[in-house]
């Protein structure tokens, strides 16, 4: 898969393209590449998807909060292990915003030779999103393109889309999120030097430096595998502000407890997916009461990650 970060860096002909923001790149969008990627080998032609970054919604209506699921080199390597070949991450801004369906379209057909266009139910791209399958498809006639549409999809009575999966983060639903990835909810980030609380309580915690642009499940304690060093340990993870030590507001923190390890690996990259959630973050009146708790959390977590 080669992955390029401008549309003025490709020149390609005859390819199969689908377009979208596939932030978390979840089951629906899946749905949409596999039958892109399907269709395409049929006939030997490349698979393109094109992207954006920053997503259109963080430009036009200005979120400033945790808002990506994924990163975006980590969305292109999605994207290439269901069998794209190229994936354009295409600066998305004002100008961008400002253009026309008709001349967005004539763009990707200078630099993409577009042969065949896939695109979700809800597609629409261009200046006030009149570039929808119905206008897609009239300008295919002009530049040479075929369209097809892919209807939604519903899993477990939810709709799948990248804004109900950052619902359920902020939920705390990770288990129900997974559902709609189909692959558990996971952040990476360097490990770093916090205050080493957990350390002096028995339970040292790996404190990570995750992108602050990516979303985190809400406030709580999960149950997850964290993998480290090229190998993976169970774990016990806490997200918060650590309000029995803390005082006055804090970032909030991802603090992984890893069972049965004892390395050092400051400095090391940590990938950690969540499976469970365990409860809520608490105020404990004192740091007996909050060591039993951790103990009863890693007891509880062995028994679901065992089962």
């Amino acid at each position: 898969m080669q992955h390029y970060w401008s549309l003025e860096d490709v020149q390609l002909e005859d390819t199969w393209l689908t377009i979208g923001s596939f932030d978390g790149v979840h089951l629906g969008h899946q749905r949409v590449v596999r039958e892109l990627v399907a269709g395409a080998h049929e006939v030997s032609a490349p698979v393109v998807v094109l992207t954006f970054y920053p997503h259109p919604a963080t430009v036009l209506r200005g979120y400033d909060y945790p808002f990506y699921l994924t990163t975006p080199e980590e969305r292109a390597n999605l994207l290439g292990e269901l069998g794209v070949d190229v994936v354009v991450t295409h600066p998305f801004d004002e100008t961008v915003a400002a253009t026309s369906a008709r001349d967005f379209m004539a763009k990707l057909h200078k630099h993409l030779g577009i042969h065949h266009l896939q695109v979700g139910y809800d597609f629409a791209l261009g200046k006030d999103r009149t570039g929808t399958p119905d206008s897609l498809r009239e300008l295919g006639d002009e530049f040479g393109y075929s369209l097809t549409s892919t209807d939604s999809l519903n899993v477990a009575n939810d709709v799948v889309s990248s804004s109900r999966i950052r619902f359920l983060l902020g939920a705390g639903q990770v288990d129900q999120a997974a559902k709609l990835l189909g692959r558990n909810y996971a952040v990476e980030g360097e490990i770093v030097v916090g205050d080493r609380r957990g350390a002096t309580l028995g339970f040292p915690t790996a404190n990570m430096d995750i992108w602050p642009e990516q979303a985190i499940p809400a406030a709580g304690v999960y149950v997850c595998r964290a993998e480290v060093r090229g190998q993976s340990w169970d774990a016990v993870t806490n997200i918060g502000v650590r309000p029995t030590f803390e005082s006055s507001p804090v970032p909030p923190r991802v603090e992984a407890h890893l069972l049965d390890f004892d390395e050092d690996i400051y400095g090391e990259t940590l990938h950690l997916d969540f499976r469970h959630r365990l409860r809520g973050e608490q105020r404990f009146p004192n740091i007996d009461a909050l060591v039993t708790q951790i103990q009863t959390d890693v007891q509880q977590a062995r028994k679901m990650l065992a089962s």
